[in-house]
């Protein structure tokens, strides 16, 4: 993930940001429409934007990863058998309803597959088909078919943003992110906030790019990719039913560095997972945890889950509190777990890169507490502050900055490590899906 700590003084600054890394790479056109209706489980009115994402030319270089939810989306079980089609032209994404476990939910879902290839004189197994939303309703599908000529008719092979913008749900804000790299382009776009622990994927992610990556080699990169970034964060434990990670190749710019193509992809993937965490449901703190002197790397990871995911310790840094005896409590709870008898006399850790423990002891005094809360607040999104209604939401729509806590716990005992994004728990987290729905 990158180094580079962005700062952003407003929303405007921050949009401009994205408006300049938002240009499509050569080959694809994006084009999205909204329209609005009931839902026939909640009698009250929303809405649904229909992104379409469109090849000049059907493409053999494709490929994506799925959550491992048992309970997958029709959207999901459709795309994993689009993998076995020779051709991809085009991916139909619509928020708000996931169309998971719906009644005739495949069935809706290839309606709408076969409704774009018509509109754009392709086949319909060449259509992914995607879905985020409210899980377990029905999608309108025929307010779905007739509104799709209009993104149709909206393609445009400029920016990336309005598909970044159209598969928001809770999102706060689109999230885009792009690199050059051997004279082509690769961007990125995600959509993800809530339920955000990964298996394989995030979300939703489009990766685009106009270098020429063979299919075989394309795919092998995207399932390193995906587990090395999109593995390795947690908003709230939940993995959805609906994660899926796309990525197609326009085929217009030779790659000579397939090397240096994966680097940049894999650069690309960790920002765009971090702005998934710092964009989460209600998240002030983004936290990464790196745990290293580990004997393997599955236990480092495992380790360094198992701190994000603490919900005392998120807790604690929601409230700019160092209560380090919850971070401790959740690395021996794991440890105590899966690694009986690890000798863990030699651990250190730092929060902030200030040492709190060391061989197994404390090292803490009032100054050193004093340091960490202003430390923590430093690294703070914004303030908490209830509404009117009595109800905690965020009260800006940009993220101000790209800092983190950063926590570093050393074993001592091995050369294994694994660095895992998470981030706090609020307020903010509980009113949002207290009221998802209603």
């Amino acid at each position: 993930m990158s180094s580079t700590h962005l700062t952003f003084d407003s929303r405007q600054a921050h949009r401009a940001h994205l408006v300049a890394h938002a240009a499509l790479p050569r080959g694809f056109r994006v084009g999205t429409t909204r329209f609005s209706f009931i839902p026939a489980e909640a009698p009250k009115p929303a809405n649904m934007t229909l992104t379409l994402i469109a090849l000049h030319r059907p493409t053999t270089a494709f490929g994506a990863v799925f959550t491992r939810n048992a309970f997958p989306g029709a959207p999901v079980i459709i795309g994993r058998q689009r993998l076995h089609e020779a051709t991809l032209a085009a991916v139909i994404i619509n928020n708000k309803i996931s169309n998971v476990c719906a009644p005739d939910g495949v069935a809706n879902a290839e309606r709408v597959c076969a409704a774009v290839a018509q509109q754009l004189g392709c086949k319909a197994a060449e259509v992914l088909p995607s879905s985020t939303g409210v899980i377990g309703w029905r999608q309108p599908i025929e307010s779905m078919l007739a509104a799709l000529p209009d993104a149709v008719a909206g393609l445009s092979a400029e920016s990336a943003l309005p598909a970044a913008e159209g598969i928001m749900t809770t999102d706060l804000y689109p999230k885009v992110r792009a690199v050059s790299v051997a004279g082509g382009r690769i961007v990125g776009i995600a959509k993800g906030a809530g339920m955000i622990e990964p298996d394989m994927a995030t979300m939703l992610v489009y990766l685009l790019t106009d270098l020429v990556v063979p299919r075989d080699h394309l795919r092998a990169m995207l399932a390193r990719v995906a587990d090395a970034t999109f593995n390795r964060i947690s908003v709230d434990g939940d993995t959805s039913t609906s994660d899926t990670v796309a990525m197609l190749s326009s085929g217009l710019q030779p790659c000579p560095d397939l090397g240096a193509f994966e680097f940049a992809l894999s650069q690309l993937c960790g920002d765009l997972a971090e702005d998934v965490v710092r964009n989460g449901e209600g998240v002030r703190h983004v936290i990464r945890a790196t745990v290293r002197g580990a004997p393997d790397e599955a236990l480092a990871r495992g380790a360094a889950r198992a701190i994000v995911n603490s919900p005392l310790f998120k807790s604690a840094i929601a409230g700019n509190d160092p209560n380090v005896g919850r971070l401790v409590a959740a690395v021996g709870k794991y440890l105590g777990a899966r690694a009986t008898g690890l000798d863990l006399s030699r651990t250190r850790i730092l929060l902030g890169g200030r040492v709190i423990l060391d061989g197994g002891i404390f090292r803490l005094d009032h100054a050193t507490e004093d340091a960490l809360v202003a430390y923590l607040a430093s690294t703070e999104l914004y303030a908490s502050v209830p509404g009117a209604d009595g109800t905690f939401k965020p009260p800006i729509d940009y993220p101000p900055h790209e800092r983190a806590v950063e926590l570093v716990v050393d074993l001592g005992v091995g050369a294994a490590e694994s660095t895992v994004v998470g981030a706090d728990l609020t307020h903010e987290y509980v009113s949002e899906n207290a009221d998802y729905r209603s």
